[in-house]
């Protein structure tokens, strides 16, 4: 029999304090999750009130001046220090947990984002592995296809956490498995193959559907059989099967599930020209004023005891939230600014004169961290002179110019839809033909990179556009 023995074991673990756990909460709300939130601690906390603009009590700039003259240790909010990730927190739909103990509810019935945090937690992820798969599933449209660059996610994650790309991949992959099958891919054809590569490996006509999949997706589209036959070698009973088991895969993983609320998009800052410069302001209707109880604190001077002790808490956690809002203001300003300020440009002269822009560009610009900006920025909106835009839509990758210089992947999408425009109905230009026309233009595009482009703006292939150009011809005066 073995004699019982003694281990010991040397973990690091980071851990947030409240305060930055609720700082950094609060920057990555919405502005109709921020009212949610605000209206529930509003409803629990006696002490805090809506500002009705009596001057009675301390508001927001009270707390924040407070701030100051609190020690680092009661309250810390530097974004630097910012450790999303290996703290083990976890976020689901149904609320927020800071102690590792993971909040599961099925979430099943609810959003794709809801369903995917409900998977997350029940994996086996370990704890850097949990933040990479939230960081991915944060990074998802409406129809389940992942919008950031593996590189994106990558630096959206704490410095602390030294995660590379093969890392971000391999997880993304395990993620792709979850339920919708084929979620987070980067495009259609991507998605039909992972659903593919799922399925038993004995399907009737897997192989060979997997195989047009990879690379005749674009013959499949047009019907072209004979082609597909061709190409494959395969027989003609062969290849039908392999397109039904394709048509009957879901090439928008995430359209079951109810991922769009009902809402008007009211922007979070405004832009401006004045005296030649362009300004960003805050708007104030996003944000109710908020104040401290007159009374409460007048009852917190009088009492003793227990009294004493609940009203101490609920006017610090009062303090915390002002402090925290005043954070969030302050940092989405700056925020907001910068992007500004590197689109100037994008104001003044539209899509085609977008710059190249990356996270890192604008953490660098304001001193904080790149996981600051991306919080900063999803779902926050701008309204500018030529329109309303997401703050993220100011970031883009680049594209290389043959002068060794780099464009704004939105303004090639810019003038890639000016050529579209003006194309001949009668001989539409193919990808090809489109690359050849941006690369006389300086800006070196491949045809997969024009094919891409050309879909993101809700544009058919050549024989797409060729058929609806004769449909439109036909239709009488």
């Amino acid at each position: 029999m073995a004699e019982p023995s003694l281990q010991l074991r040397l973990a690091q673990k980071l851990a947030l304090s409240p305060q930055l756990q609720q700082a950094i909460r609060l920057l990555q709300l919405n502005r109709i999750e921020l009212r949610e939130y605000i209206q529930e601690v509003l409803d629990s906390n006696p002490i805090l009130e809506r500002d009705e603009g009596d001057g009675a009590g301390d508001t927001a700039e009270d707390a924040g001046a407070e701030r100051a003259e609190e020690s680092p240790d009661d309250y810390e909010t530097d974004w630097e220090t910012e450790s999303l990730g290996a703290e083990q927190w976890t976020e689901t739909g149904g609320g927020y947990d800071f102690d590792g103990e993971a909040q599961i509810a099925d979430s099943s019935e609810g959003s794709l984002l809801d369903h995917l945090l409900w998977q997350i937690n029940l994996a086996h992820f370990s704890p850097i592995d949990t933040a990479i798969a939230q960081a991915i599933v944060y990074g998802l449209d409406e129809d389940g296809f992942l919008q950031e660059s593996l590189e994106e996610i990558r630096a959206s994650l704490a410095p602390e956490l030294l995660v590379s790309e093969d890392e971000v991949l391999a997880v993304l992959h395990r993620v792709q498995r979850m339920e919708p099958v084929g979620v987070a891919t980067r495009d259609t054809q991507e998605c039909i193959r992972v659903q593919l590569s799922a399925l038993p490996s004995d399907t009737p006509h897997r192989d060979l559907a997997s195989r047009i999949a990879r690379d005749y997706l674009d013959l499949l589209a047009r019907h072209d059989l004979d082609e597909l036959r061709k190409r494959t070698g395969a027989g003609e009973d062969a290849v039908l099967a392999a397109i039904e088991l394709v048509q009957s895969l879901e090439p928008r993983p995430g359209s079951r599930f109810d991922n769009r609320r009902d809402e008007y998009l009211v922007p979070d800052v405004y832009v401006t020209r004045a005296d030649d410069e362009w300004r960003v302001t805050l708007n104030p209707e996003n944000e109710p004023g908020l104040k401290l109880n007159g009374y409460y604190i007048d009852l917190l001077r009088k009492s003793g005891g227990s009294d004493a002790d609940y009203l101490r808490g609920r006017l610090q956690e009062a303090r915390w939230l002002m402090s925290s809002l005043e954070l969030r203001n302050r940092t989405l300003l700056r925020v907001s600014q910068a992007i500004v300020e590197a689109q100037q440009d994008f104001m003044e002269h539209g899509e085609m004169a977008m710059k190249p822009l990356i996270l890192k560009d604008i953490a660098d610009a304001i001193e904080v961290h790149e996981s600051t900006v991306s919080r900063a920025t999803t779902r926050k909106y701008m309204l500018t002179p030529r329109g309303l835009f997401e703050l993220k839509y100011f970031f883009s990758s680049h594209v290389r110019t043959e002068r060794g210089g780099t464009r704004s992947a939105t303004a090639v999408k810019a003038q890639l839809q000016v050529l579209l425009e003006n194309e001949p109905t009668d001989k539409p230009l193919s990808d090809q033909e489109l690359s050849e026309l941006l690369r006389k233009t300086g800006v070196i595009v491949a045809r997969r990179t024009v094919a891409k482009y050309r879909e993101s703006l809700g544009i058919g292939s050549s024989s797409e556009r060729r058929r609806l150009y004769r449909l439109r011809a036909q239709r009488p005066a």
